[in-house]
């Protein structure tokens, strides 16, 4: 009678549920929603197919058999097929054993009447005033034993609780072996008869005998009864009436999921783990936690991890990581770690966005949560299993398990490591510091891998090296020798050029990391990187007939080698003997841009030392000076090689005379005026190469200034205005200190032949004196100013002018080069600055108009405050006060008084004379004796004595 009601209840609300939830999805078509209806229908499916096999003798009445077939016909009217062979509850016949007999026990709980609804029972707890045949209820396990209701005969009768072990004593009575036993042992008179503690009669013996119809009967209850528990809890949380509801039915499943494996089967089969994955969007964080913790029970083995894999709750749970409620990140990271001893969800987890990282955060951030670190430390390492989780671990700065799988792994697995640092490193730019056993591995792996193999492992080497902080790392692992042999010794014949261009790749990363290449051995014989051995290798295997790439890097590895003054005085002497110049000259005007590059930085670097063997070899080569004019020239974006190209144009010797005239004939200085133009007026600026690149422009036209000797160099400065072009960079050049310093030295060069070439005006040219006009029109002064072609310079006593002459003063030049006294704090720049202004003082120009000049400009002042500025200034300062201190003593000798004034009234000159006098250098020590001299301030020793007799 109970199990047919029980059925026809549970009929009647799966198909409530069923009917409203087919509604929602018809209107919404939510995948979800879907899925909840076709779980309703097979319980309706399930319940049906266990009333059909019923037989009708089982039934206590008829009132009972036509409920159950009418059951059966309602379930199979909607549609479901009546021979499905699936048990509602999930238990099979061998399960629990079926106790038949024909008296049963009274039940401890009995109601009347008709049962109502198991979803009225549960929306009945939630509503104060709703009863039903007078019996309310506020647990879920209230209603099941409602449903399923208890026998007087299932309890103890000393503990009032249901029995686990009936046995029953020699007086008739069952009680829990358990109770009964302690009740014995608490009996510490042996002589005396053991009384029976309900009958209070005397027993014989102590012996006990298992109950087994009734043991079997409470634990088919037992079973029966958390069946029941769980279907009630599942249709809790389908109704989803209220939040209390929810956390209610979640608790009560935890307690049953923890009691026994099957109760987690029937909640698999009866879709309860499949809703909770859905509960993980909640928005109640409580019903979110709980939910987590009641699916970590359930995942505890396999088919409910399966189950999870096809939802989306592994994604969920990411997001749940970042949670701000501890306790939920703590069942989030629980739930994970559970799942990831799973292999079917490793790639899962992993694959899912931020998983990886938010692990390694957590991982890493155990000051704040230690557990949780722990905790996602072994989510970590169970994911290692799966090697894409490895590269993810890489991918998001993670790098130990790589290394780990790359030294302790198995062939196979360390390729793939290869692989995936090959990739991150080459697709993904990512800077690694590589562990030393890992390089030892990979080293080995060039030595003595196939070439496949020693292809793999160069191609992560050459990444690898590229970052300073592994150069020493690789040193230790001994890559250098074995890169070495790679190429100069090592001849495989299926082995590819590339092994040969990375192996150099490595090496000139290397010596590039800032090591010291003193202390790098390349050999077993003990030859270091920088030894004339190495360094002849490097440079005889320099040929065009080899591939660029490995070109690029053997001048790399040379380059790098000339940061340092022994090494570079080693490679300039085996270039010299090899004329290896000649090959890296060539390389200029390769249409591989890199090697272009590497191979104008070397000849930059090597210009102090062979600048005039690489000039020479740079003018005799057929068209290799006009490409480099044209590299420099080129329209569009400055590159690097616009910069690198000017810049060695600029650091060849100024001198060379035939290179200065090779630049006029290939019609040069034109294109570098016009490009210094056009980036003095915004042009091109975006670029970072436009620096260097406008330095490089201004250096290549002043070192025409120092060849003005030749009548073609001289007759180009003229007829482009050098002058004109050196002031206007001067004043407008203010972000480069470097194109203001060159331009003073072209200046400076340009004055100096202001004297020779200034001459006095003819006869015709000077203005003819007619006194009788004069004195008939009243004017006997005039006051007019001359012509500017035939007024004198105060200086040169000629007339000048900017473009012919190369006149500082009638170009207004002085003022600009005191305005870089005043503005600029470099030494090298106030230097040339000076220097360019001592010329109106030299030999050769009139001392006392350059020093009326100067004075007329407030030049003392400038001076003098350079003198405080620099005084104690360790660095450049000398020069600087050289110079100063020579133009002070030009004004102590050739000033007015007012000049002389200015200078003798000066408070820290005194001071700073002696200070330079007691440390300067010997130039400078000699320049502040004569001033001090001048001063008054030490004896004149070049004074004429005259003898006198006694």
């Amino acid at each position: 009678m109970h199990i047919a009601e029980y059925l026809a209840a549970n009929v009647d609300l799966a198909k409530d549920l069923v009917a409203r939830c087919s509604a929602v999805a018809q209107q919404l078509m939510d995948e979800d929603l879907q899925s909840i209806t076709e779980d309703l229908y097979n319980v309706i499916k399930n319940i049906g197919h266990e009333l059909s096999r019923i037989p009708a003798s089982a039934f206590g009445s008829k009132r009972c058999a036509d409920a159950a077939v009418g059951t059966h016909l309602q379930v199979t009217a909607n549609g479901q097929h009546p021979n499905d062979q699936r048990s509602c509850d999930g238990y099979s016949e061998g399960d629990m054993t079926i106790v038949v007999a024909n008296d049963r026990p009274k039940r401890r709980a009995l109601h009347d009447g008709d049962m109502p609804r198991l979803v009225d029972f549960l929306q009945g707890m939630y509503h104060e005033s709703h009863e039903f045949g007078g019996q309310s209820f506020s647990s879920l396990p209230e209603v099941a034993e409602y449903v399923e209701p208890l026998y007087d005969s299932f309890f103890c009768p000393l503990t009032n609780k249901v029995m686990v072990d009936p046995v029953t004593t020699e007086s008739g009575i069952t009680y829990d072996r358990r109770t009964i036993e302690e009740y014995f042992d608490s009996l510490t008179d042996d002589s005396e008869p053991v009384i029976c503690p309900v009958t209070k009669i005397a027993m014989q013996s102590k012996t006990l005998r298992t109950n087994v119809p009734l043991k079997s009967t409470i634990a088919e209850w037992i079973m029966r009864n958390e069946a029941t528990r769980i279907r009630i809890a599942r249709t809790a949380l389908s109704l989803a009436r209220t939040e209390a509801m929810i956390l209610e039915a979640i608790h009560e499943l935890k307690l049953l999921a923890r009691t026994r494996r099957k109760n987690r089967e029937q909640m698999h089969k009866i879709g309860i783990t499949k809703f909770l994955a859905r509960l993980l969007e909640h928005k109640d964080a409580l019903i979110r936690c709980d939910s987590l913790e009641l699916l970590c029970l359930l995942v505890e083995d396999e088919p409910g991890k399966e189950i999870i894999a096809k939802t989306r709750a592994v994604s969920r749970t990411i997001k749940l990581l970042s949670s701000s409620s501890s306790d939920e990140r703590h069942a989030a990271i629980c739930f994970l770690l559970e799942l990831s001893k799973s292999e079917l969800l490793l790639e899962n987890i992993g694959a899912t966005a931020g998983s990886i990282l938010i692990l390694i955060t957590m991982k890493f951030n155990n000051s704040d949560d230690p557990i949780t670190s722990e905790k996602a430390g072994e989510v970590l390492q169970n994911l290692e299993k799966c090697p894409k989780n490895i590269k993810y671990m890489a991918e998001s700065g993670y790098l130990d398990p790589l290394q780990r799988h790359l030294v302790e792994g198995s062939e196979d697995v360390q390729m793939e490591m290869v692989g995936y640092l090959g990739e991150l490193v080459q697709k993904q730019e990512m800077t690694i510091n590589i562990a030393g056993s890992a390089s030892e591995i990979l080293v080995k792996m060039v030595h003595s891998g196939n070439a496949s193999i020693c292809k793999a492992a160069l191609d992560v080497l050459v990444q690898i090296s590229s970052h300073q902080p592994n150069g020493k790392t690789l040193v230790d692992a001994g890559a250098v020798p074995v890169m070495v042999e790679a190429l100069f010794i090592r001849k495989i014949d299926d082995e590819p050029m590339g092994s040969k261009t990375e192996a150099a790749a490595v090496l000139a990363n290397i010596v590039k990391s800032g090591m010291n290449p003193e202390a790098i051995v390349v050999n077993k014989e003990g030859h270091v990187i920088t030894s004339k051995y190495s360094v002849y290798n490097f440079a005889h295997m320099l040929r065009c007939s080899m591939p660029d790439d490995l070109n690029l890097n053997i001048l790399r590895v040379l380059l790098a080698l000339t940061a340092l003054p022994k090494p570079l005085a080693t490679v300039v002497s085996v270039m010299k003997e090899q004329d290896s110049s000649q090959t890296v000259i060539e390389f200029m005007g390769s249409p591989s841009e890199a090697l272009g590059i590497a191979a104008t930085k070397l000849l930059t670097a090597l210009s102090p030392q062979m600048g005039h063997t690489i000039a020479e070899k740079l003018c005799k080569v057929p068209g290799q000076l006009g490409r480099l004019i044209r590299s420099i020239s080129q329209l569009g974006r400055i590159t690097e090689r616009h910069a690198v190209s000017a810049t060695l144009l600029s650091k060849l010797p100024y001198q060379h005379l035939t290179l200065n005239l090779a630049l006029l004939h290939q019609n040069a200085v034109p294109t570098m005026l016009a490009k210094i133009e056009e980036m003095q007026h915004g042009g091109m600026r975006a670029s970072r190469h436009a620096k260097p690149y406008l330095e490089g422009l201004v250096g290549s036209l002043v070192r025409l200034t120092t060849t003005l000797h030749d009548q073609d160099v001289l007759q180009a400065a003229m007829d482009h205005n050098f002058p004109s072009v050196l002031t206007d960079l001067l004043a407008r050049s203010s972000g480069s200190d470097e194109v203001q310093r060159l331009a003073a030295v072209g200046l400076e060069n340009l004055s100096q032949q202001s004297g020779n070439r200034s001459k006095p005006p003819s006869e015709e040219q000077q203005p003819k004196k007619n006194i009788l006009r004069r004195l008939r029109t009243g004017r006997v002064h005039d006051n007019r100013k001359p012509p500017a072609h035939s007024r004198l310079c105060p200086v040169h006593r000629g007339v000048c002018s900017p473009a012919a002459t190369f006149c500082l003063v009638e170009g207004g030049t002085v003022e600009c080069l005191l305005g870089v006294l005043e503005s600029n704090e470099n030494s090298h720049v106030v230097e040339a600055a000076l220097g360019a202004l001592c010329t109106l003082m030299d030999e050769g120009v009139d001392v006392v108009g350059g020093v009326a000049v100067l004075t007329e400009q407030d030049a003392p002042r400038h001076i003098l405050r350079l003198v405080r500025q620099h005084r104690n200034d360790e660095q450049g300062s000398g020069a600087v006060l050289r110079r100063c201190f020579w133009a002070l003593e030009s004004f102590l000798e050739n000033g007015g008084d007012r000049c002389v004034r200015e200078v003798t009234s000066d408070r820290a000159l005194p001071s700073a004379l002696v200070g330079a006098f007691h440390k300067g250098d010997t130039a400078t020590k000699q320049v502040a004796e004569s001033v001090l001299r001048s001063l008054h301030r030490m004896p004149d020793y070049s004074a004429t004595y005259m003898s006198v007799e006694l």
